[in-house]
């Protein structure tokens, strides 16, 4: 069966079989730094998720949540796993030995030592072979040994040497790709491994520009790879046969992010690629390389390491700057994307209502109908709250009503869960809540014409204590025989006991009304406040 039509089948079975949805996202720290040899490989199986580390593979399960450790390993570099999840290998690059775990006791079942070749660090698994890519740094030493795991012991069968330091490999389908990744620009060589191993052929880096090859995967049914060079931002899609590239997915500038890591689906209809196109985690279409997700992790800024699929889901390696491992959950990316939206009002204010719009919008339109959505408010001192859950409107729209209680940046937070159809989405909406300010003038309410007249009043809040406090507006209006006439005077500023006053001299007869107005700032509402004033010519 060609590429494109085993795809499209096996996209078609996934949106038959997809099961339940589930909550959002989660990131795990790990609780280690990643191995100053070697970064974090990845594997799952028999519901548990291994993170080589240093001297110990962290382990934890589908959820997310740590369940301990493998330890007293030395320097434990690449993963792989049995097809049925029951064995775990790790290559041990000091000791030169590939171990095996049990992965439902987490113990050592057997040690294979592999003293002629020098730093086992990548492996990878076909059927019952397993291979490790050999090598150590700044040597052509290193190469490729495949291991019959129905031997006991396993005897190194030789498939490439020669090579410098330890290439990346991927397997499946009687396919295995070889990755050079010691040298500036990178060599992919490719075997047929379904029977005895025999060169394909080799693809040139300096012809096909592979500059820093970084990752390697293999589709599952062995006709297709994907290779990610990523000081060339580039991720390619090869055929397994004939070694030409069929696409690549290319970011155009820096700040478009420099790929890390590539994983396929099992069934072959979907590839991720860490780092791409700007974001944490790129999804594509496996059949027409179309975008479907690009995702970020705000939970922990850093590189986004191995890859693997469980299911719907994708787990992630996270690497921050100070070198932590995090452990990145990401749920349901192979369900079509809903998306919400969150409109915040332009500000709120202290202990008055106010109201976000949004609306749950689903791919080609469709009606959303009743859906319920959990609303969180994060408050000004950095703690967070439940809100009343909502729940959509048949056409998706929904209203968020809240009345806080004190000033400052507000967060307003939305999540929907999915469904079996559609993938969880979430949005949020800063409102900024100020307190209310008030502001009063106070004077005679007669006043004879031509005399200085003053006024005087109060600004609440009380300007700071340093100098002069905020600068005040003030508008004179007058009614008389002959028509309304404002003027703005020279500004007041309001004394640091928040008291200010003025001074006007009524040059003619009738109705003044003088308007003081604070502008307000990012903690209080404008004011604003009004005096009427008769001037006569005279009063007793």
């Amino acid at each position: 069966m060609s590429l494109v039509s085993a795809l499209a089948t096996a996209a078609g079975l996934l949106v038959a079989l997809s099961p339940a949805a589930s909550a959002a996202d989660t990131t795990t720290d790990l609780g280690v730094d990643h191995s100053a040899y070697r970064p974090g490989d990845l594997a799952l199986g028999n519901g548990k998720v291994f993170v080589s580390s240093g001297d110990q593979l962290v382990v934890a399960d589908t959820d997310g949540d740590l369940l301990g450790e493998v330890g007293g390993l030395t320097e434990a570099s690449g993963l792989a796993m049995s097809q049925d999840g029951a064995r775990l290998y790790a290559a041990l690059v000091g000791p030169q030995q590939v171990v095996e775990i049990d992965t439902a006791t987490l113990e050592i079942t057997r040690s294979i030592d592999l003293p002629s070749y020098p730093c086992p660090t990548h492996l990878a698994r076909s059927g019952e072979w397993l291979w490790v890519g050999y090598g150590c740094d700044s040597n052509w030493n290193g190469g490729v040994v495949g291991l019959d795991l129905t031997v006991t012991p396993p005897q190194p069968i030789v498939v490439a040497s020669g090579i410098f330091g330890a290439p990346l490999l991927a397997a499946n389908g009687g396919t295995l790709v070889v990755g050079q990744v010691g040298t500036s620009t990178g060599r992919l060589f490719v075997y047929d491994v379904s029977g005895t191993p025999s060169l394909r052929g080799e693809i040139d880096g300096f012809t096909h520009d592979l500059d820093r090859l970084d990752d390697l995967a293999v589709t599952p049914d062995g006709s297709n790879f994907f290779s990610v060079a990523s000081a060339e931002r580039r991720t390619d899609l090869w055929d397994a046969n004939s070694l030409e590239r069929i696409r690549s997915y290319t970011g155009e500038s820096a700040a478009e992010g420099s790929p890390s890591s590539v994983a396929i689906s099992p069934d072959g209809a979907y590839v991720v690629v860490g780092e791409a196109d700007g974001a944490d985690l790129v999804m594509y279409d496996a059949v027409t390389g179309a975008t479907i997700h690009a995702l970020d992790n705000l939970a922990v800024a850093g590189g986004t390491g191995r890859l693997t699929f469980s299911g719907t889901d994708v787990f992630a390696v996270k690497t921050t700057s100070s070198r932590r491992l995090h452990l990145w959950r990401v749920e349901d990316i192979t369900f079509p994307a809903s998306a919400l939206r969150l409109t915040p009002p332009s500000g709120g204010v202290v202990n008055q209502p106010l109201t976000l719009t949004g609306r749950l919008e689903l791919p080609g339109g469709a009606a959303a109908g009743a859906k319920p959505l959990t609303v969180t408010r994060h408050l000004p001192d950095g703690t967070t709250e439940m809100l009343a859950d909502v729940t959509t409107a048949p056409d998706g729209t929904f209203t968020i009503t809240d009345t806080p209680a004190s000033g400052g940046a507000y967060t307003y937070a939305v999540l929907w869960d999915g469904d079996d159809d559609f993938r969880w989405s979430t949005a949020s909406a800063k409102v900024t809540v100020k307190k209310t300010s008030s502001l009063t003038v106070t004077g005679p309410s007669e006043w004879p014409v031509g005399a200085a007249l003053t006024l005087s009043g109060v600004l609440l809040p009380t300007p700071p204590p340093s100098g002069w406090g905020y600068a005040l507006t003030v508008k004179r209006t007058i009614t008389n025989a002959n028509g309304t006439v404002t003027t703005t005077l020279p500004g007041v500023p309001a004394r640091k006991n928040g008291t200010y006053s003025f001074s006007d001299r009524p040059a003619e007869t009738g109705h003044y009304t003088y308007t003081v107005e604070w502008a307000g700032n990012a903690g209080y509402t404008p004011a604003k406040a009004d005096h009427e004033v008769e001037v006569k010519e005279s009063i007793e």
